[in-house]
């Protein structure tokens, strides 16, 4: 493998890192701030607090994919990292409740952007025989940003049954969750100035440029929502809107964003929640690692109907389980299948599909609409979960998500191409009308 094709995309991916560890730090923080900020009685101002991020990850999806085809892929990547960097200072640092979430909002936006952005750079600048192996690669650093959040968060909560130790958890241990971010930001700020602009991009400045009067400015043609949204794209819009939603309502990040309400059901405290997470989040990283492995050999289609048809009958079981009262290492066992089956289907399959699917001209707009559609299924995922499971229990909130997966394996084994081993030009070809 060229290292500098490694290099360029190994950078890229850093936005998949800090998108993984902004995600998901907040969980380890929630039982410490909702105290400082003295929201712990007050579950609507909890939820704002756990989905702020999550409507700037909105914005920064829906800005991300006309700025990338004005200005370039680039500047949008480095713009992302000072997000992140602003974001992981600020978060920590205020003490007032308004502006605590202004900074999560901050790092919200830079989510948004990294995570529609670097997949699609990446695809961009890899080879067709390992462009899935290359976009899986920001699948793996998203897992290892989560897996470095969730050991942060283990390593800084100080023991909750010694008083001396529970203050320090209130005034500082979860401020220092936050700030942790700031080195891997940090640097990606600086590597950010170091990857070439994406040929994609480059080519479709030249095209223009060719056409253009001299009195024109010279920037590439930029496609809008009125392009993507013709009868041409119509196919492979609903399939690219159709992955991006299923892979949030799977239900699997539910378990990483509501891990304290999952485990304690299951019968654990609040240490042992904090062990069960950093053992989802290996898991999370080992199978990923299979991802990376398989995804050339096996191809995109199969491993999203294994993904789908695995974590339908996972949670099946697991909803099963919980209705039938069942605790302990079992329910660890099952939650750690889910998010391995997860982890080597759905989660990097997902993006390596998004950045392949759609025409040159029109990816940017294309990855920036179906990621918006993504981050509201997260969105909706996370809000609705609390009263979901408070109605239904946990037996029925997973009922439904079992439900969700083997409708979508329909869906995908009818509609979802192989896309294996084909150069972007033949797949524009095979997938427009």
């Amino acid at each position: 493998m060229n290292p500098y094709l490694l290099f360029i995309c190994s950078v890229s991916a850093m936005g998949g890192l800090l998108f993984g560890y902004d995600w998901v730090v907040i969980g380890g923080a929630k039982p410490f701030y909702e105290q400082f900020f003295g929201i712990s009685q007050s579950p609507v101002l909890q939820g704002v607090a756990m989905t702020t991020a999550l409507i700037g990850c909105l914005f920064g999806a829906m800005t991300a994919g006309a700025a990338a085809d004005r200005y370039g892929r680039k500047p949008l990547l480095i713009a992302s990292a000072v997000l992140f960097t602003v974001s992981a200072i600020a978060t920590g640092l205020f003490n007032d409740f308004t502006l605590f979430n202004t900074a999560r909002f901050i790092g919200g936006v830079g989510i948004g952007v990294a995570s529609a952005l670097a997949p699609m750079y990446i695809a961009e600048v890899s080879p067709a025989h390992i462009r899935g192996r290359m976009v899986s690669l920001n699948q793996m650093t998203i897992v290892l940003g989560i897996l470095a959040a969730q050991i942060v968060n283990m390593l800084l909560a100080r023991d909750t049954t010694d008083p001396v130790s529970m203050a320090w958890n209130l005034q500082w241990g979860w401020r220092w969750m936050f700030w942790a971010e700031t080195l891997p930001a940090a640097l990606f700020l600086v590597m950010s100035f170091f990857i070439p602009e994406s040929p994609v991009f480059l080519q479709l400045k030249a095209e223009k440029a060719k056409t253009a009067g001299p009195s024109q400015p010279h920037s590439p043609s930029k496609a809008t929502l009125g392009d993507l949204f013709t009868a041409r794209y119509a196919r492979v819009l609903l399939l690219g809107l159709v992955i991006a939603v299923f892979q949030q309502w799977c239900g699997t990040n539910v378990i990483f964003n509501y891990a304290e309400e999952i485990f304690t059901s299951a019968g654990y405290n609040v240490d042992g929640m904090f062990i069960n997470i950093v053992i989802t989040g290996i898991a999370n990283v080992l199978f990923t690692f299979v991802a990376l492995y398989t995804i050339e050999r096996w191809g995109r289609r199969t491993l999203m109907l294994l993904g789908a048809g695995g974590l339908g009958l996972i949670y099946l079981t697991l909803g099963t389980c919980y209705y039938t009262g069942q605790t302990g290492i079992l329910m660890v066992a099952l939650v750690v299948a889910a998010i391995s089956c997860y982890a080597m289907t759905l989660g990097p399959v997902t993006w390596t599909l998004l950045a392949e699917i759609f025409p040159n001209r029109i990816r940017g707009v294309a990855m920036a609409t179906c990621t918006f559609a993504l981050w509201v299924g997260c969105c909706t995922l996370t809000f609705l979960f609390p009263p979901m499971n408070a109605a239904l229990g946990s037996s029925g909130s997973f009922w439904i998500y079992s439900a969700i997966c083997l409708s979508a394996f329909i869906f995908l084994y009818h509609r979802c191409p192989e896309t294996k081993g084909k150069s972007l030009e033949q797949l524009e070809q095979e997938l427009t009308l």
